[in-house]
């Protein structure tokens, strides 16, 4: 159990020491090791300029002090994400900050390949991963593994990035063109002769929780593994199968502090906290500037509408956005999938650009279908049985999913917006952003029809036509035992 509060705690756990290595006849001396680590920063800048002060101070008072990324760097904020050169404030901020290694996460593919091979020459550190071959795509090669260097010991660090049940994470396809992936379980065996090399091996990964757990279950020979992509808060530890498994959060609210003891080659022990920067005082005032400079963007504060009262959640939110869809694209049906709410609520009051983008930052284009009605259910049922929860937010419909006692659902009950059956005989015109089109399993028997404007964009074109928006309590699905 992870507890989301604001604390410090410290966790040593003692290793025995196995045989020494090769390597670890080098690095015969006791080093001490500090590891600072981000995940899932997702373009939020405003703690950047805590981080690097708390950085600069730890540097004073350790030789060996390293601060990396376990991915998910970009998309999330739209001073990064709308910016002329996509996402490169975040590459500037953490060059400044002296991050020296990031895994690649999911939403580092957002900006197109072409975008990211920019950032990536303007990076002063790399993006590792084991589990990706670029071959045959445009980027360039991505190194699976680096270590990090103290003294005359060396610490391999090896990265894999999740994988959806599609076999590609969690990023539209169109992005990922060219790229294979396998997965991590699979591909870890190609790395454990970093263990044998260098006598430890530390996982940076991208995989959440669940698969850091499944990850340590199948190989002991991790040491520690640093984790991302959950978001998962943790104030002390997981230790699964002998090894310890970290990660600090999301949205740079928080850092990790993993400090090694390293004896004769072999980590000896590992001691752990979780640091609060947003209760932090202490900033570097040249990042704070930068962030300042990069925050004072006009265009973003600019009101689209108001909203009457708060919107409270995915449903409420999600009825807007696909409400846009249906009055601005043409379309009888639309859905959007809570993957792709960004945001957890809006204030009442002014709705401005940031807003939007802040919500919906992926930049997916409306996608339209000719559909029937059992392609309709088959899109609900499948998107459902992805998580096992209402996956798909509606407009122009409202739908009841019928859940067995596995949780799985068996079945769809579909009504119109007046609480009428929908004509079974008719063909419906339903809208829903590329990603569902792309990546969702559904049956369709018309290919779709990109209409070339981005969700984003729809949404704003609908909130300046209505200029006011009240959806308090909406609710358009259900969910019902059988």
């Amino acid at each position: 159990m992870y507890f989301n509060r604001i604390l410090i705690f410290s966790f040593v756990l003692l290793l025995s020491v196995p045989q020494v290595s090769q390597a670890g006849r080098k690095c015969k001396k006791g080093v001490e090791v500090v590891i600072l680590h981000t995940n899932d920063m997702h373009s939020k800048i405003d703690n950047m300029a805590k981080l690097t002060w708390l950085a600069d101070s730890l540097r004073q008072q350790h030789r060996y002090l390293f601060l990396v990324s376990a991915g998910d760097n970009f998309t999330g904020n739209p001073i990064v994400d709308m910016y002329p050169e996509v996402g490169y404030p975040m590459v500037d901020l953490m060059n400044k900050a002296g991050f020296v290694l990031s895994a690649m996460g999911n939403h580092e593919f957002d900006m197109g390949q072409e975008q990211f091979s920019q950032r990536r020459k303007e990076a002063g550190f790399p993006f590792i991963s084991g589990n990706i071959d670029v071959s045959g795509s445009h980027l360039r090669k991505i190194r699976p593994w680096v270590t990090l260097k103290a003294g005359k010991c060396r610490i391999p660090l090896v990265s894999f990035i999740q994988l959806e049940k599609n076999g590609i994470p969690s990023s539209h396809p169109s992005r990922l063109e060219g790229i294979k992936f396998t997965p991590a379980d699979v591909k870890t065996a190609d790395f454990l002769f970093l263990k044998e090399k260098y006598g430890m091996l530390v996982g940076l990964t991208h995989l959440g929780i669940e698969g850091d757990v499944q990850l340590a279950r199948k190989y002991p020979q991790f040491d520690l593994i640093i984790g991302g992509h959950s978001h998962t808060v943790m104030d002390k530890p997981l230790v699964e199968n002998g090894v310890t498994i970290v990660q600090a959060g999301s949205q740079l609210k928080s850092v990790g502090k993993t400090t090694l003891a390293i004896e004769a080659g072999k980590i000896t022990g590992i001691d752990y906290e979780l640091i609060s920067l947003d209760a932090f005082e202490g900033r570097d005032l040249a990042v704070q500037a930068a962030i300042d400079h990069y925050n004072d963007n006009e265009e973003m504060n600019r009101v689209l509408a108001s909203a009457v009262t708060p919107m409270t959640g995915k449903e409420e939110l999600g009825a807007m956005m696909t409400d846009a869809l249906t009055a601005m694209s043409g379309v009888e049906i639309a859905f959007q999938n809570i993957g792709g709410i960004r945001i957890p609520s809006l204030s009442a009051g002014d709705i401005l650009y940031r807003d939007i983008f802040r919500l919906d930052p992926f930049g997916n284009q409306v996608v339209v279908f000719e559909m029937t009605l059992p392609e309709i259910k088959s899109l609900i049922l499948n998107a459902y049985n992805r998580n096992k929860e209402a996956d798909l937010m509606v407009s122009g419909m409202t739908y009841t999913a019928l859940v067995d006692g596995d949780g799985s659902c068996v079945g769809i009950e579909m009504k119109g917006t007046d609480g009428q059956p929908l004509d079974p005989a008719k063909t419906y015109k339903v809208g829903m952003n590329s990603y569902i089109s792309a990546s969702y399993t559904f049956d369709h028997a018309d290919p779709g029809t990109v209409n070339y404007e981005t969700t984003a964009q729809t949404l704003i074109s609908y909130l300046k036509k209505v200029q006011k928006v009240d959806y308090q309590n909406t609710r358009r699905t259900a969910v019902r035992s059988i």
